[in-house]
């Protein structure tokens, strides 16, 4: 049976909060907690939760809960990379170089991917997951996976950025906005840390997740439901094309800076200075942005 979309997300969210750091080794994931951080029902938590059993990154302790993890524990032990992190030589990653090239089609299934990629049948699943993780790939309701249509050109990916520094600003000065308190604190932890420079052990697709948490988390205090969902979209089409783009700790660092700052505006009520540094940060992050199609990962920067 297929993975929901929605736990694939949420199983994802919860990977990228791992390596933030946010969720310690030994932390127990409680589902009734995760589904009201969530949002949602704790059905998708649950699916979510036994997709990290499998994938070997949490564990389930009998009548005790979901528990992270060590990494020497996890699947492929102490040098393992991480399990949802697509490397130059992976499958992941020639898929999704196809699928950018036009090398492939929409339309999939999962026998065509093994064949072409020479994988097992888990091996097949766990590919196909993840792309439907990232936003990029969903099962059809019958049989078969269609391939979701991305930023694959330059130009594609700059009207991604004007596009949100259009709704994100915007979204700031809506008369529905309150600024939660909680959830700003959350974000400042892990965005100081990314603002420090001190990135050893992290995966860049937890980096990538955080920058998208903090836009989506503050774009969600407008009150006005359909900002998050234009966010969100537009957050699934880039994720792919930024997978080529390798990680540059300054402009990290400087983006999280600027986090911080709106942070602190938002917190002093001045949203309107809030709206012009945050209409500033997507400009300065699309200029320190340079998606292609061909190149390789290392040809580009990419901060989060």
């Amino acid at each position: 049976m297929s993975n929901s979309p929605l736990a694939l997300r949420i199983a994802n969210d919860i990977v990228a909060r791992i390596g933030m750091g946010e969720f310690d080794t030994g932390s127990h994931l409680a589902t009734e907690a995760l589904a009201k951080r969530f949002e949602v029902s704790r059905s998708p938590v649950r699916e979510a939760l036994a997709i990290l059993c499998e994938q070997g990154v949490i564990e389930n302790r009998r009548n005790r809960g979901f528990f992270v993890l060590p990494t020497a524990q996890r699947k492929g032990g102490e040098g393992a990379t991480d399990p949802f992190e697509p490397t130059e030589s992976a499958p992941y990653y020639q898929m999704a170089e196809d699928w950018l090239n036009d090398r492939i089609g929409a339309d999939q299934t999962e026998q065509a991917i093994r064949e072409r990629y020479n994988l097992t049948r888990s091996q097949a699943q766990d590919l196909l997951s993840r792309a439907a993780r990232e936003g990029w790939a969903e099962p059809k309701p019958g049989y078969g996976w269609k391939l979701r249509q991305v930023a694959k050109t330059a130009e594609a990916f700059e009207e991604i950025y004007r596009f949100r520094a259009v709704i994100e600003p915007a979204a700031l000065l809506e008369p529905s906005f309150r600024f939660d308190r909680t959830v700003a604190a959350s974000l400042r932890r892990t965005q100081e840390r990314l603002a420090s420079g001190n990135l050893e052990g992290l995966a860049p697709a937890a980096m990538t997740a955080a920058g998208a948490e903090f836009h989506e988390s503050i774009i969600r205090m407008s009150g006005n439901p359909m900002f998050f969902y234009a966010l969100e979209r537009a957050n699934q089409l880039r994720r792919l094309a930024e997978y080529r783009l390798k990680v540059n700790p300054q402009r990290i660092a400087v983006q999280s800076s600027e986090h911080l700052q709106i942070l602190d505006l938002l917190a002093k009520g001045d949203n309107l200075e809030a709206a012009h540094l945050m209409r500033r940060h997507l400009s300065g992050a699309l200029a320190s942005k340079s998606p292609v199609v061909h190149p390789r990962p290392d040809d580009a920067e990419r901060d989060a």
